[in-house]
């Protein structure tokens, strides 16, 4: 049986623009790509605890936009959206990235997905215009972001053992 990661999103400022974001999943490259860029497995997953998902589209392609949704258990709708700018399945993609209830903090996020005995490690990096940018989004700190990943990761053991038996 594979590791549980939950909770194990490592967050790294590297600079005075990044937010880098790492966390390993036990599912092949071309899986967890899909559990990405698909809406039908992002609104899954993406919504942090206590959040209900209520919109999810993807046009997974150069020019193409992305829009998600979720309303907290307070009523708060969070809202993010961009645009792709490059897309290299299976392995990553950059768009532009704004949350809209904060929209003068755009970055432009790069996800990158490597693979090594069937642990793929996902990378995003999000680059903020400038160092107060960067310092006002993390303000809010990153629980939500693990939040996310348990979901995704809990989705992609799902999929790879629909049955939900324990491989022998």
């Amino acid at each position: 049986m594979t590791p549980n990661r939950h909770g194990s999103a490592v967050v790294e400022l590297p600079n005075d623009l990044d937010v880098l974001i790492t966390r390993a999943f036990d599912a092949p490259i071309a899986l967890v790509f899909d559990v990405l860029t698909k809406p039908e497995h992002v609104s899954r997953w993406f919504a942090p605890d206590g959040c209900e998902m209520t919109k999810c589209s993807m046009d997974l392609r150069v020019g193409g936009n992305y829009h998600q949704v979720f309303v907290t258990d307070s009523g708060t709708e969070c809202s993010f959206r961009g645009t792709y700018l490059e897309v290299e399945p299976p392995s990553r993609t950059v768009e532009t990235w704004v949350f809209e209830g904060r929209p003068h903090l755009d970055a432009v996020e790069t996800m990158e997905l490597r693979e090594a005995d069937g642990v793929t490690t996902l990378t995003t990096r999000l680059t903020f215009r400038d160092k107060a940018s960067r310092d006002e989004d993390i303000q809010g700190g990153f629980d939500g972001v693990d939040d996310s990943f348990d979901h995704m990761e809990d989705l992609l053991r799902s999929l790879l053992d629909p049955q939900g038996t324990v491989p022998a």
